[in-house]
């Protein structure tokens, strides 16, 4: 056999190695919740659905806690195709696709329920279509987190109270708009470093979910929180368009029914858990303020007005609200 034949079966068997590679179904999905959270349990909870459905073809692997990057840094991934799938915060998602803001909307929804519901509007739906052209990505449908509060390290009694403060956000416009026009100084900042920022000082307060105030313990080190309610969470369960392209139609009904479902689950317990979280902080004999829109005066408004001009759907995501009360 000549040397130039053995090169070429040489190559044409790598050839056909890697594309077998390339083609495994062992995907792999990224969060930023560590471990014992409720987004990633339903992420361990979908591989284990998937692989049930697929008699074991498919498996996933799960990489939680940011050990892929931070959020922006999972959905270049996902753009590249270098990373299968993502649970991410819809408020990634709006850096790409401004429409998405419009869930931040303050007030968007009366309370846990309705938000969950919200979610699961044709409006909310249909809001996924334009990811594939936008970021590169298919989104499946959306989870959530609990309603946002805020956690102050002092006396917090009017909104005026919070000017000036330096406030601990989730890094992302919708929500960095919304403490400008209250007169805060939001701060952007990951979510390991809160607990010990807002220890030292390093933070006056913090934009937070009941959940994590309570199992994080961020009660500790405050002297106010703030019952607002005043901004839903959603997140969004997410494919590569790229790994999504190369998948039969059947793998694409079985991936979209499996993590459809366990993102539903996630929107259910929240749904069930959240106001038992706030009630559990509230039982810790902190200074516990109820607040509404009115607390925030004329900063909604602001937001509505800036919002409208950056997000299409929000009238539309409004209308969806109204219509499932």
């Amino acid at each position: 056999m000549k040397f130039t034949t053995i090169i070429g079966a040489a190559v044409s068997a790598t050839m056909a190695f890697a594309a077998t590679f390339a083609s495994a179904n062992d995907f792999r999905i990224g969060l930023i919740t560590p471990p014992s959270h409720i987004w990633t349990k339903a992420a361990d909870s979908f591989g284990a659905a998937l692989n049930d459905a697929s008699g074991g073809a498919h498996t996933l692997t799960v990489f939680p806690a940011r050990q892929l990057g931070n959020e922006a840094q999972m959905l270049q991934q996902l753009q590249t195709g270098a990373l299968d799938m993502a649970f991410l915060t819809v408020a990634e998602v709006s850096n790409r696709a401004p429409d998405f803001g419009a869930f931040y909307a303050p007030y968007l929804a009366n309370d846990i329920a309705h938000a969950g519901r919200i979610l699961r509007t044709d409006a909310a739906g249909a809001m996924l279509d334009q990811l594939p052209g936008k970021v590169g990505v298919v989104g499946l449908g959306y989870g959530m987190a609990g309603l946002r509060q805020i956690v102050s390290r002092g006396e917090v009694a009017t909104a005026a109270d919070l000017s000036g403060l330096k406030l601990r956000i989730t890094p992302f416009d919708p929500i960095l708009d919304f403490y400008n026009a209250v007169g805060a100084a939001p701060t952007p900042m990951p979510l390991p470093a809160v607990y010990d920022a807002l220890a030292n000082g390093q933070v006056d307060a913090i934009d937070m979910d009941a959940e994590l105030i309570w199992k994080l313990k961020y009660y500790e080190h405050a002297d106010t929180v703030l019952a607002s309610n005043h901004m839903m969470f959603p997140m969004v369960g997410l494919v590569s368009a790229k790994v999504w392209k190369g998948l039969s139609d059947e793998d694409k009904a079985m991936i979209t029914t499996a993590m459809q479902a366990e993102l539903g689950k996630v929107i259910d317990t929240y749904v069930a858990k959240d106001v038992e979280w706030l009630d559990q902080v509230r039982s810790t004999g902190k200074t516990f303020v109820d607040v509404g829109p009115e607390f925030f005066g004329p900063a909604i408004a602001e937001w509505d007005a800036a919002w409208s001009q950056k997000s299409s759907q929000l009238g539309t995501l409004r209308d969806a609200a109204a219509a499932v009360q």
